[in-house]
């Protein structure tokens, strides 16, 4: 079914999210199949409701798929802070000093502790003490979110996470999903501390079927990080690696005037990131502190595949500099209306420019 976009909409920030609009379960425990979540396709023109296995009857020969191997890690680890109380960590990244960038969570996963202070040590599983150093990334706050805490004794965090942590799980959730879960089919590069759940509706048969039909799926890298609760708050730096195959077809099929699609805000970032300012993409790794915003908009992507987000949050100001307010507000209406689920086991957008 097909409808025409109003010419202008409100704010993409200013919706209300209604009761059960989360997505509390993966597709498959809902009886459908992993590419069998809905998708809304929309364009400055119209919005279009149709499930995500018909991505490629959508694309042309031609138009490249750009994907992100990072695959999930277990990033929440229990903790007993100085004074003995419970707590939650989740482990969002490590840093170059070999610090880790972490999040303290109230007991009962309900929301981000605010009495954390420098100096506090946090007792975690096999006998590891977390020394909190500073905030992070901003040093000099009282009531920060994020902090960047040292290991004693030091210790390598992905061989710590996969032996002792748990997936990171918000209230909204039903169940403790395996991690399993919370994979992409093409995850192949641990280092996400939360799903880069824009490509989790892929599945072997879309892949293939995208190939077959001229499509090239390519890949790149970026960690993410744990998800903002805050409205407003501006994305962290990320690690990132954009192969130089990847730079050099998006270039190519640019130069041929085909679309490059990406597959989820990670992607965005690190091909913007990698691109110069007429929009050549460049072979890159490093951290990326970028944020799109109207002040610099998409240089490389004509078109995204992402996921629902939440009232505030800073992707939506990325999706608008991709494919603008008027496109990205309708698509949200649509979504609204039609009962669409959110997070990363709920419905996805496929926006057109």
């Amino acid at each position: 079914m097909t409808a025409l976009l109003p010419t202008q909409a409100a704010s993409p920030m200013d919706f209300v999210l209604p009761p059960g609009a989360q997505a509390t379960a993966p597709p498959e425990r809902r009886g459908l199949r992993r590419d069998g979540v809905r998708m809304l396709v929309a364009s400055p023109s119209r919005a279009e409701h149709r499930v995500f296995r018909d991505l490629p009857d959508l694309l042309e020969p031609g138009d490249v798929v750009v994907v992100n191997t990072s695959a999930t890690v277990p990033a929440a680890l229990s903790a007993v802070r100085s004074d003995g109380r419970p707590a939650l960590v989740h482990v969002s990244t490590p840093l170059d000093d070999g610090e880790w960038v972490i999040e303290v969570r109230q007991p009962g996963n309900v929301g981000p502790a605010s009495d954390v202070t420098p100096g506090e040590s946090l007792r975690l599983p096999a006998g590891l003490r977390l020394d909190v150093t500073r905030s992070y990334p901003v040093t000099g706050r009282d009531r920060a979110r994020l902090w960047a805490a040292s290991p004693r004794p030091t210790t390598p965090l992905l061989e710590y996470l996969f032996r002792h942590g748990q997936p990171i799980r918000y209230d909204y959730l039903s169940g403790a999903w395996p991690l399993s879960d919370m994979q992409t089919v093409y995850a192949t590069q641990p280092g996400s501390a939360e799903m880069p759940s824009a490509g989790r509706p892929f599945s072997p048969s879309v892949l293939v079927r995208l190939m077959a039909n001229g499509v090239p799926v390519v890949p790149l890298v970026l960690h993410a990080g744990v998800s903002s609760p805050e409205a407003h708050e501006p994305p962290l730096p990320e690690r990132f690696r954009v192969p130089d195959v990847t730079a050099r077809l998006v270039n190519a099929t640019h130069a041929a005037g085909r679309r490059v699609l990406a597959v989820g805000t990670t992607v965005v970032r690190a091909l913007e990131t990698a691109s110069d300012s007429r929009g050549t993409v460049r072979a890159s790794r490093g951290w990326t502190d970028l944020v799109l915003g109207p002040d610099r908009p998409a240089r490389v992507v004509d078109a995204l595949i992402t996921g629902l987000h939440a009232p505030g949050a800073s992707h939506l100001l990325l999706l608008e500099a991709v494919v603008g307010r008027p496109v990205l507000a309708a698509a949200y209406a649509a979504a609204l209306e039609r009962s669409y689920l959110w997070h990363e086991f709920g419905d996805v957008t496929l926006l057109l420019r």
